[in-house]
């Protein structure tokens, strides 16, 4: 056997790791949790909002932390633009519990706790999903969602990061 084909599988020589490397924050990170949720409102217009708390260091998110408040129409919002607009397979969101928003139930409906905790965890899951994908980060709709206060609903769909209307 030659020489070269002994150095070619010989183990790479890696450098230890130290405690910094081991504990210290990853190279790219993105961190979203959905949290502290609080049903407002009376009657039919009554609704539950989450907290959404993003923290990151990928430099295609202007903010690298920041926290909204959304309600469960604006995840459909969300899901809608980016099924419209993106080239991505959009995840589905938790059901809408129809039979949950029946009138003369002997319980609280979608206002439930336990309801809406699993609720909190579909939400949290989906929007992890999303906003892992690479395609979706250039999505002006994520970035509006994760990091301004109000939606702007009238925005240019379609118009990537960094373009500007004509």
């Amino acid at each position: 056997m030659s020489d070269t084909a002994v150095a070619d599988t010989r183990r790479l020589n890696s450098k230890p790791q130290d405690l910094t490397d081991a504990y210290g924050p990853p190279s790219n990170f993105l961190e979203i949790d959905i949290f502290n949720p609080q049903t407002v409102g009376v009657g039919r217009a009554r609704f539950t909002t989450y907290e959404v708390r993003m923290r990151t260091n990928l430099p295609i998110f202007k903010l690298k932390e920041s926290c909204v408040r959304r309600r469960y129409s604006d995840f459909e919002w969300l899901k809608n633009e980016l099924e419209r607009d993106s080239k991505i397979v959009v995840p589905p969101l938790p059901g809408k519990a129809l039979k949950r928003q029946l009138p003369f139930r002997g319980d609280e409906g979608i206002f439930e706790e336990s309801f809406i905790e699993e609720r909190r965890q579909g939400l949290e899951q989906f929007i992890n999903k999303i906003a892992g994908h690479p395609l979706a980060q250039n999505e002006r709709c994520l970035h509006m969602f994760l990091q301004e206060e109000a939606i702007d609903r009238n925005y240019v769909p379609g118009k990537g990061l960094g373009e500007k209307d004509c």
